[in-house]
């Protein structure tokens, strides 16, 4: 961590100040009525929220889950609550639960775009991609029945068009969700959100269930989604979400919570960050970024320490069988993937492997795991110059949405930023 008394640290302070933030990680807390308003009426008692002793749960197709503490939002852990244990600053030793504190009413600017628009002037943002929080929780409850799935995320992403818009003054760009559990039904929403407005979209890093049983989304036989992706220039993000290993976890130790905050030392140890590492193998091991070089794919959430130890073993296996690489999986990951470490991870380690112009910028606000103020980054900073700070803090971001940079300086525009 930078020293503050230092006089490099004040003009590190000051850098972070001036930079115009483009925030790649912001969230939403929804309303109770956002997966439930806009759901056939088939479905009405699929999705329901249960009163189990003193907490309030989310029942999907009768099955509970806890992995989100309280799905309401009613009360919440206040933003960056748990920066000591990220930051590796836990001395005392206390649970999450004990280090976030009492709950707090879900601030105003986590329900609407209005009150984001004021705190995002407040905390000195200029655009920020803003999640939703229900969405992984939902694609995994329901994911043993495809059409549900699908019904539950338009009805979602239609109540995000509505409550939020997918382009909020050009400054909040809220991500609708698609599932690939079937080909034809992923373009119908890839072409229902391209109509309302999407500048991006989130996707879930995992398999997916379809007609076909569990596949990689990578498959040849998703091309056609892809190719609509392609064609239409939308980036795509993959956000951490629930794991997909949760079962795989569940055969080592009883599965007595799957809640974020009560993760056992095994759980957090053995899942890592495989969701991620494995779908990035995918989209380059079954050639989807090859076949569509154009893709713009960013991972936000994810951490980045599963980066080093996957290029090495990229580059072990092309040795091996070169023949099965059209391209280099080094050169498809530099020309393809965006990446937003985690606020308290090396950003120097990222940009040594994948190049400044493809590191972006996430606070996580308002979740607890992330920073309580997106400009306190600069505490964690690793001796940016000027150029790279606002290449990192924003103009990044803008070259991922294909917006255009804030960066003053006119020999920025021309070059590359690698």
């Amino acid at each position: 961590m930078t020293n503050t008394a230092d006089p490099a640290a004040s003009r590190t302070e000051e850098q972070f100040r001036d930079a115009p933030i483009f925030d790649a990680d912001q969230h939403m807390y929804e309303t109770p009525d956002s997966l439930t308003k806009y759901l056939p009426e088939k479905y009405a008692r699929a999705v329901q929220f249960a009163q189990i002793g003193r907490q309030t749960r989310i029942v999907i197709n009768n099955k509970v889950t806890d992995f989100i503490p309280n799905p309401t939002f009613e009360r919440v852990a206040a933003p960056g609550a748990h920066e000591k244990f990220f930051a590796g600053e836990n001395s005392e030793g206390l649970t999450l639960r004990e280090m976030q504190g009492p709950a707090i009413e879900a601030p105003a600017a986590t329900r609407n775009p209005v009150d984001r628009i004021t705190e995002l002037d407040r905390q000195g943002v200029v655009e920020a991609l803003n999640y939703p929080t229900l969405a992984s929780l939902v694609e995994h409850s329901a994911a043993d029945d495809p059409q549900l799935t699908l019904a539950i995320i338009h009805a979602l992403n239609q109540w995000m068009a509505e409550h939020w818009s997918y382009n909020y003054a050009d400054r909040i760009y809220s991500t609708p969700i698609i599932n690939l559990s079937e080909v034809d039904a992923a373009q119908r929403e890839l072409e229902y959100i391209l109509d309302n407005g999407a500048k991006v979209a989130l996707i879930k890093p995992g398999p997916v269930n379809g007609l076909h049983g569990w596949r990689s989304p990578a498959l040849p036989e998703f091309d056609p989604f892809w190719r609509d992706v392609e064609a239409a220039g939308l980036p795509i993000v993959l956000h951490a979400s629930y794991p997909p290993l949760d079962g795989y976890i569940a055969s080592w130790e009883p599965p007595h919570t799957a809640n974020f905050m009560a993760q056992s030392p095994f759980r957090w140890m053995a899942l890592g960050h495989r969701e991620i590492s494995d779908m990035i193998t995918s989209l380059i091991c079954h050639g989807t970024l090859t076949r569509f070089p154009k893709l713009r794919v960013a991972s936000v959430e994810n951490g980045s320490s599963w980066i080093y130890p996957l290029f090495h073993d990229f580059e072990d296996l092309h040795k091996k069988m070169p023949q099965n690489f059209p391209e280099h999986p080094h050169e498809v990951f530099r020309r393809n993937i965006w990446v937003s470490p985690f606020w308290e991870g090396c950003v120097a380690d990222v940009v040594d492997t994948v190049g400044w112009d493809k590191v972006l910028f996430g606070s996580d606000y308002p979740h607890p795991e992330g920073l309580a103020e997106p400009k306190g980054f600069w505490k964690y900073a690793e001796g940016m110059d000027v150029r790279r700070t606002y290449d990192f803090m924003g103009d990044n971001a803008r070259r991922f949405l294909g917006l255009p940079i804030a960066n003053p300086d006119p020999s920025v525009a021309t070059t590359t930023t690698s």
